[in-house]
C-alpha cells in the first residue's frame, strides 16, 4: 500500500466513523423519551453505565498508564464535566416542551456561545465577518423557535417556552464546558469523559430519584443503551475518527446528528417543523460552517486559513468532543 493510499483509507474509515457517531447521536432523543424516566434519573444513569463501560475500555486499552492528568488538569476536567453533566439534564428536559426536532436544532447554537465567550473571556477577535456570521445564527434561531408575539405576552405556551429556554441553556453549559475543557491539555479525551461522567454520578445522586425506577421493567434497556451506546460506544467512535479526519469534513459530518434527531422525531412521533421554521435550519448550519471553516461573506476564505489548513491531533494528544472542533454541533451529547 503506498503512502498516499493509506492516509486516504484512514480519512474514509474516519469519515465512516464519524458518520456512525452522528446517527447514533440522532437516536439520542428517543432513548431519553422512551426511557420515561425524568430527565435527571437519564442523566444519573447515562453517567453509571457510561461509566462502567467507558471505564472498561480505558483498562482495556491501557490508558490509564501514563495518564498525564495534574491537579489542576484534573480541576479543569472536573470543573467541565459540572457543566456538561447539567447540559444533558437541561436538553433532555426541553425535550418534554417542546420536541426532539426543535430542541436539537436550538441546542445546535451552541457553537456561538463558544465564539462569544472566548472574545468576553479571552478576548478573541470577534470580526466583522464572525459578528455577521453571529446575526445569520441568530435570525435561524428566531425562525426555528416559532415564537410568536403571542407566546412572549403570555398568551401562548408556558410549556413550549420553557422547553426552549432549557435548549438555550443546555447550549450555553454547553459552550462553558468547552471553554474549560479546551485547556485540559496532554490527556486522552477518553479518560476526560470519563472523569466528567463518574463526577456526573456523585453529582446527580441528590436530584435522583431512586424510587421512580421500581417498576421500569424492559425500559431499563434504554437506559443501559444510554451509558453503552451514546456514552461509550460513541464517544470511542467520535474520537477515533478526529484522529483521521480534517477540520472541514468534521464540521459538515456533524450535522447528520440534527437531520437524523429530526428523522426519528418524525418517524417516531410524527413531529414536524413548520415551513417558517424549516427555512431558519439552513441558516444556522452556514453560520456555523461559516465560522468555523472561515467563510467570509465575499466567497473567499481568510488567508490564515487558506495558508494552514487543520490537522487531526497526535494520538497522545488532547482532543476531548468538545475541544477538537469549536464549532460542531454536538459535543458530548
Amino acid at each position: 500500500m503506498t503512502t498516499e493510499t493509506k492516509p486516504a483509507n484512514q480519512e474514509k474509515k474516519g469519515a465512516i466513523e464519524l458518520t456512525a457517531a452522528m446517527v447514533l447521536s440522532g437516536t439520542l432523543g428517543v432513548f431519553v423519551i422512551e426511557s420515561g424516566a425524568s430527565p435527571f434519573n437519564v442523566v444519573f444513569f447515562r453517567c453509571l453505565f457510561g461509566t462502567i463501560t467507558l471505564g472498561l475500555y480505558c483498562l482495556v486499552r491501557g490508558f490509564f498508564k501514563n495518564h498525564n492528568f495534574t491537579p489542576k488538569k484534573l480541576g479543569l476536567a472536573a470543573l467541565g464535566g459540572v457543566f456538561i453533566v447539567f447540559n444533558w439534564a437541561f436538553l433532555f428536559e426541553s425535550y418534554e416542551g417542546t420536541s426532539i426536532s426543535v430542541a436539537t436544532v436550538v441546542y445546535h447554537t451552541q457553537p456561538f456561545y463558544v465564539v462569544l465567550l472566548g472574545a468576553l473571556l479571552f478576548r478573541d477577535k470577534l470580526t466583522a465577518t464572525k459578528f455577521g456570521w453571529l446575526g445569520v445564527a441568530f435570525i435561524g434561531l428566531i425562525l426555528v423557535a416559532g415564537v410568536s408575539a403571542s407566546d412572549l405576552t403570555g398568551g401562548g405556551d408556558t410549556a413550549y417556552l420553557q422547553g426552549l429556554g432549557y435548549a438555550l441553556l443546555a447550549a450555553v453549559f454547553y459552550a462553558i464546558s468547552t471553554v474549560i475543557t479546551k485547556r485540559v491539555t496532554g490527556v486522552k479525551p477518553h479518560l476526560v469523559a470519563l472523569v466528567q461522567l463518574v463526577l456526573g454520578i456523585f453529582l446527580l445522586l441528590p436530584f435522583t430519584a431512586l424510587s421512580e425506577m421500581k417498576n421500569m421493567g424492559g425500559d431499563w434497556g434504554w437506559l443501559v443503551g444510554l451509558g453503552v451506546i451514546h456514552t461509550c460506544v460513541m464517544y470511542v467512535l467520535m474520537y477515533s475518527a478526529y484522529q483521521k479526519l480534517p477540520t472541514p469534513k468534521i464540521a459538515v459530518l456533524a450535522f447528520v446528528y440534527p437531520a437524523v434527531a429530526m428523522l426519528m422525531d418524525w418517524a417516531v412521533y410524527g413531529h414536524s417543523v413548520s415551513w417558517l421554521q424549516a427555512l431558519g435550519i439552513p441558516l444556522i448550519v452556514a453560520a456555523s460552517l461559516g465560522i468555523n471553516l472561515g467563510w467570509s461573506f465575499k466567497g473567499r476564505r481568510p488567508a490564515a486559513v487558506q495558508q494552514a489548513a487543520p490537522k487531526a491531533p497526535a494520538a497522545g494528544s488532547t482532543t476531548t468532543t468538545e475541544s477538537k472542533i469549536e464549532v460542531q454541533s454536538g459535543g458530548n451529547r
